[in-house]
Formats: structure tokens, C-alpha cells, sequence
């Protein structure tokens, strides 16, 4: 190829290129205005001179903004759950399930320090714990496992506080589960369904009866896909409460927790309850 040749192609190609991006704002850039990234990548206040602290720092910020969108998932679930539009709640909950695998995997970064690693930092924590997070309590809620006394930590956060309060006295995602059950003609009983909401829910034999025909019937399709999508998030709750036991393990042993937990005596303790337990339970009847 001539000379010419080869510039009038290059010309050629330039002219086909995209244009520049626009580059030039009069204030702080579109994106910053909606992602707000120069407030979230300027949060971190590490109290240490080891580096791991602020991996540890960043990743327990991360589960926090996951559980602000598993906890608006739930919620969006729950509403469309009283409006009798399962698919909606179906959608819901299977979009959590993909957000409940993404913060799973924040235990990955966590997962395997030693305890020297920890120990370099743990003494910046103080007495704080992961226990006393106000949004992961309001997933707990959502999930059955109400505690008044839980709300005592965050007297001194009003707004935490009277969001906590809130939740506590509403229905949990489960609870608007089987009180859409009961207006689908299933039999639930009415002690579940006028249960006193701000208290922990326990397994009912017949719920778990309710289940087991849900999951015997064809003619119960969508149900079943709801069950299916609230027993995903069950397994991906389960399996979060044992990653966190196993990287605490490592981490630290059988020390007492931070914040005066017992540590991984709690978090055992933890990891044996099953969420949405008639779920687990039925299938030993179902046929």
C-alpha cells in the first residue's frame, strides 16, 4: 500500500471512531451526582497502622450496602405479597437471591486470616460487632427473628432506632407468605395468622402440613416456585451465618467476640436455625 494510501485509510478509520465523550461540567460530573462515589470512596477512617484494616473496613461497608438492597428486595416482596401479586414477590425474591451470592462472597477477602492478621487490628473495633448493625437486624426481622431487646443497642441512633421499632412490629416477610397462603383457601391456623408479630415466629405442624400438600400438587405451580424462591433464600441465609462462623474461626478461635459476644459459641448457635423451617420440614411429608 502507497503512502496515501495508508494515510487516507487511517483518516478513514478516525473519522468512523466514536467522538470524545463530553468531558467538560459545569459542577461535579453526572455520575458523581447520582452514584455519590467521592462520598463512599472517602468513608474509610482506618485506627490502625496495618494494612488489612482497611480491607477489613471496606468489605464490612460493602455488607452493608448489600443489605440495604436484600432488606428493599424483602420489603418489595412482603408489599406485593399483601396486594396478592406473587409474581412480583417471586421476581422480588429471586433478585435477592443473586444479591444474597454477592455478599456471601464479601467473606472471601475475610475468609482465611490468621490470627495474627486479625489480631494486628482487632483492638480498632473496640467494642464493636457485627451484631449491633442496624440493617442486618432488619433482615433478621424480615426473616422471623424478632427481639425487642435488640433495638437497645441503637437508643442513641433515632432513626435507626425507629426504623428497628418499625420492623419489629410489622409482619415479617413470612408471615405475609402464609397470610397469602390462608387467602389462596389453605389452612393455615389462625394462631399463626393473629400471632403476635413482634415476637420470634416458631415452626407449626400445620404449616409445615400446608407446605407439604403446596409441594404434592400440580395445580399448585406458582406456589410452589414461591416456596422454591423463599427456600433459596433460606439456603443462601444459612450458608452466610456458616461462612461468617468459619472465617470467625479462623480468624480467632473460641476467644470471646467483640462487642461481648461469645464469639463462635453465638455464631454456632446461629447457623443451626433454619429460616422458613415448615419449608425445610415439609419435604419429609411431601410425595
Amino acid at each position: 500500500m502507497s503512502q496515501q494510501a495508508h494515510r487516507t485509510a487511517e483518516e478513514s478509520a478516525e473519522a468512523q471512531e466514536p467522538e470524545t465523550p463530553h468531558l467538560d461540567f459545569a459542577g461535579t460530573t453526572p455520575y458523581e451526582d447520582y452514584v455519590k462515589a467521592d462520598v463512599l470512596t472517602h468513608l474509610q477512617h482506618t485506627l490502625s497502622e496495618d494494612p488489612g484494616e482497611m480491607v477489613f473496613l471496606v468489605t464490612t461497608q460493602v455488607m452493608e450496602l448489600w443489605f440495604t438492597v436484600v432488606v428493599h428486595e424483602w420489603e418489595t416482596a412482603a408489599r406485593a405479597l399483601r396486594a396478592d401479586r406473587p409474581g412480583a414477590a417471586i421476581d422480588a425474591l429471586k433478585r435477592s437471591v443473586r444479591e444474597l451470592d454477592a455478599l456471601n462472597a464479601s467473606w472471601k477477602p475475610l475468609g482465611q486470616l490468621t490470627p495474627a492478621q486479625f489480631n494486628a487490628y482487632r483492638g480498632a473495633l473496640g467494642e464493636g460487632s457485627g451484631f449491633q448493625s442496624a440493617m442486618y437486624r432488619r433482615m433478621e426481622f424480615l426473616l422471623g427473628e424478632k427481639s425487642a431487646s435488640m433495638l437497645v443497642p441503637h437508643r442513641g441512633a433515632p432513626r435507626a432506632h425507629a426504623e428497628l421499632e418499625k420492623a419489629l412490629h410489622e409482619p415479617g416477610l413470612y408471615d405475609e407468605v402464609l397470610r397469602f397462603l390462608a387467602r389462596r383457601g389453605h389452612p393455615v391456623p389462625e394462631a399463626v395468622l393473629k400471632r403476635d408479630v413482634s415476637r420470634r415466629y416458631e415452626p407449626c405442624d400445620e404449616v409445615e402440613e400446608v407446605w407439604a400438600g403446596i409441594y404434592a400438587g400440580d395445580q399448585n405451580a406458582e406456589l410452589t416456585r414461591l416456596g422454591e424462591a423463599l427456600t433459596d433464600v433460606a439456603e443462601l441465609v444459612w450458608r452466610w451465618r456458616n461462612d461468617h462462623l468459619v472465617a470467625t474461626r479462623r480468624a480467632m478461635g473460641a476467644k470471646a467476640g467483640t462487642g461481648g459476644s461469645a464469639g463462635v459459641a453465638w455464631l454456632e448457635k446461629r447457623a443451626r436455625k433454619n429460616v422458613f423451617p415448615e419449608l425445610w420440614s415439609s419435604r419429609t411429608l411431601a410425595t
